[in-house]
């Protein structure tokens, strides 16, 4: 098996929908598919064998929570993300820059987040330390986590956003 690719195999004339197989590492993903999030390389209430039983194909975790806890250091010890929670499947995680992005007011450890054009400096919501967070930072979280699919950074544009 190539290790990623990507295959329509369906289209509706009428709605321009379509069907595809996305192979990755790890398996294979048939679109459109339900990506339970497993926030912080957990779904709530179920195991991976519960997940498998409803058809659960991907699992999507987040990366600025598993860089704040557990910590690469753990992650990268189990082998990724995916072994961390016993997960067999494929793996998606999003960049970090929404979870930032929306912590812009205040906390016990003062100013949560300050955006730049390089990236966001924000304190964690762990224990306060102060991180600055960049689209190369982001990559290399995701590639420590070991997904299969990974996200660019984003930056949010919310009502409340301003330099």
């Amino acid at each position: 098996m190539e290790e990623f690719s990507f295959e329509i195999v369906a289209r509706d004339k009428k709605t321009k929908a379509r069907c595809a197989k996305l192979k990755t590492a790890h398996g294979v993903i048939d679109t459109p598919a339900f990506a339970p999030v497993a926030t912080r390389a957990s779904v709530r209430s179920l195991d991976p064998f519960e997940l498998r039983s409803i058809g659960s194909q991907v699992v999507l975790s987040n990366a600025y929570h598993l860089f704040l806890r557990p910590g690469l250091k753990v992650i990268e010890k189990f082998g990724g993300v995916s072994k961390f929670m016993r997960w067999d499947g494929p793996t998606i995680t999003d960049s970090g820059g929404y979870q930032v992005s929306f912590l812009w007011g205040k906390n016990s450890y003062g100013n949560m987040a300050k955006i730049t054009d390089y990236g966001v400096y924000f304190r964690s919501y762990v224990d306060g330390s102060k991180h600055f967070l960049t689209p190369e930072l982001s990559l290399h979280i995701q590639s420590v986590l070991g997904a299969d699919i990974i996200m660019a950074f984003d930056q949010p544009m919310g009502y409340s956003y301003t330099d």
